[in-house]
């Protein structure tokens, strides 16, 4: 049974940093894509940052310098370094994983991913 665990939410200010990690179980992590989703209130959930099985990365152009994803293949684990927070990245962040996807492609099909978390909410005050 696939499973995936969103933890590192909370609130920071505006600058601030946080570092959300997604535990991932129940498949063959290491040749999955997988990414980042935030989903702020009456919004669709969108791609943030994404990386494929061989680790190539794709980002969107609003936090590109700002957030950093990574994995640790021997912790089947998922990252997502953010940095220079803003008030507009307020959303509760979902970490999702499909099977052979590309990242770029996964970032703008956010429906498609096969499984998903349930998601830390990261909160920017101002």
């Amino acid at each position: 049974q696939v499973q995936l665990v969103e933890s590192g939410g909370g609130s920071v200010q505006a600058g601030g940093s946080l570092r959300l990690l997604c535990a991932a179980s129940g498949y063959t992590y290491s040749s999955y894509c997988m990414g980042w989703f935030p989903q702020a209130p009456g919004k669709e959930r969108e791609g943030v940052a994404a990386i494929d099985s061989d680790g190539s990365t794709s980002y969107a152009d609003s936090v590109k310098g700002r957030f950093t994803i990574s994995k640790d293949n021997a912790k089947n684990t998922l990252y997502l370094q953010m940095n220079s927070l803003k008030p507009k990245d307020t959303a509760m962040y979902y970490c999702a994983a499909n099977p052979g996807s590309l990242s770029w492609w996964l970032l703008l099909h956010p429906p498609a991913a096969n499984y998903w978390g349930q998601g830390t909410q990261v909160t920017v005050s101002s």
